[in-house]
């Protein structure tokens, strides 16, 4: 098989074969049936990393993924695993990631990258580290706020940033400070050695050749999102070094199939288009072959959530088209600022903007728009309306309303239970 090229096919899924069996790998059919920090962490091992994303409109991305997971689930959860246990920790993976800290030294190639590139000590960032890890050294976890120096650097986008927070981002990348807590969206770093254990922090990389971590670092991507594309969805790849094009992970993907790690599959009525299932989830691809007979249920899907991230793919198996509008101008947006994806089942029925008022405690629907052809029938008005109130409490809300717009949509008010004593207990 020439290098360049992809392996043949050797299975094809129905549509709805695809969606079931991509909606149960991500643990979302159903929704919320892991439990607990165990189900976190259980959710990690699986799909090894979930983008992190510091906005924080009704949580922050990572807290919306485990929403819809992890039944009960509350931000606490997330918190105690990353700065208390330190079982988890925000590094680099598909862009900025939580990871398992287990998986440290797997990522040493990309650390010893980040100084290759960025430790030259003449730059500006670098004269002034040995000052900024002196601060943290004595006084302990800090800001960059909490450190003295005004001068300013070019940054990313043609901003401007501070010096000392460009030092500190930097240094972070290259795996010598992590952040330590958060308040709110401030981040505090400390050493690296007072945050992980030795055990970790000492452990060798676990890959010695190149080739042996870019099988890894494929497969564990493959496992992110369970139905991967082989070409399309660029930024689905990002973050991985020596795999960078369609050509070399033509390679690494061929050598994965060769060897069983992976399987290629093609989807009825998706032209040009190749996936890749990890061997390891071919049981539940088999599982999903027949609908559930269970009660469908229903859950608000993270706008990065990592059955999003192949935009593509949700168009041609879902056929939903979803842009997530938060960088978009406000004239520009067909939808709203935050609008989060509405799941029912195996299908994506509506989008929803939600709005939390943190000092009153209201959860506000300030958007909700219904995907064409959908009309809601009992079953999916019991399921929105449990969605509407488990969102309502991860948030800790007291209260529910509708916001203008969806107010004037007929029957949403009863549809989704808002002003029943259901959704006003929400936080109870």
């Amino acid at each position: 098989m020439p290098k360049d090229h992809f392996p043949a096919p050797r299975r094809v899924l129905e549509p709805s074969h695809a969606r079931r069996f991509l909606l149960a790998h991500q643990r979302l059919l159903p929704p919320r049936r892991l439990e607990g920090a165990d189900g976190v962490l259980d959710l990690f091992r699986h799909l090894g990393c979930v983008q992190f994303d510091p906005i924080d409109i009704v949580g922050r991305n990572p807290d919306l993924v485990l929403q819809s997971r992890v039944a009960g689930y509350r931000p606490a959860v997330l918190e105690e695993l990353m700065y208390g246990e330190r079982r988890l920790y925000v590094g680099w993976d598909k862009m900025a990631a939580i990871a398992l800290s287990e998986d440290w030294p797997c990522f040493a190639r990309h650390r010893a990258l980040m100084v290759k590139q960025h430790g030259k000590p003449e730059t500006a960032e670098m004269k002034l580290a040995p000052f900024v890890l002196d601060e943290i050294r004595e006084r302990g976890p800090l800001s960059s706020r909490d450190i003295e120096h005004d001068a300013t650097v070019d940054w990313w986008w043609g901003r401007k940033k501070r010096l000392v927070g460009a030092s500190l981002e930097i240094l972070s990348a290259m795996g010598i400070l992590l952040v330590h807590h958060r308040v709110r969206s401030i981040r505090y770093f400390d050493l690296v050695e007072r945050i992980l254990p030795p055990e970790t922090l000492n452990a060798s990389d676990p890959h010695l050749e190149d080739e042996a971590y870019q099988d890894w670092h494929v497969l564990r991507r493959v496992g992110s999102l369970g139905l991967s594309p082989a070409t399309g969805a660029p930024e689905y790849w990002w973050g991985m070094i020596g795999v960078k094009g369609t050509a070399a992970r033509a390679v690494v993907l061929s050598r994965l199939a060769e060897r069983g790690d992976v399987v290629p599959i093609a989807v009825d009525g998706v032209p040009k288009r190749l996936f890749f299932v990890r061997a390891m989830d071919l049981a539940t691809l088999e599982a999903a072959g027949e609908p559930s007979q269970a009660p469908a249920s229903a859950t608000f899907i993270a706008p990065l959530d990592n059955v999003t991230w192949d935009r593509e793919l949700l168009r041609q198996v879902f056929n939903f088209d979803y842009c997530w509008e938060i960088y978009k101008p406000k004239e520009t947006r067909t939808y709203g600022y935050y609008v989060l994806p509405v799941l029912y089942g195996d299908r994506f029925v509506a989008r929803v903007e939600p709005v939390f008022e943190k000092k009153t405690k209201l959860l506000r629907i300030e958007g909700w728009w219904w995907e064409k052809g959908v009309r809601p029938n009992a079953a999916m008005r019991d399921a929105l309306r449990t969605c509407v109130a488990e969102f309502g409490a991860y948030l800790g809300a007291v209260r529910v309303s509708l916001g203008e717009k969806p107010a004037s949509v007929r029957g949403l008010k009863t549809t989704l239970g808002i002003g029943s004593r259901r959704a006003r207990s929400a936080g109870a």
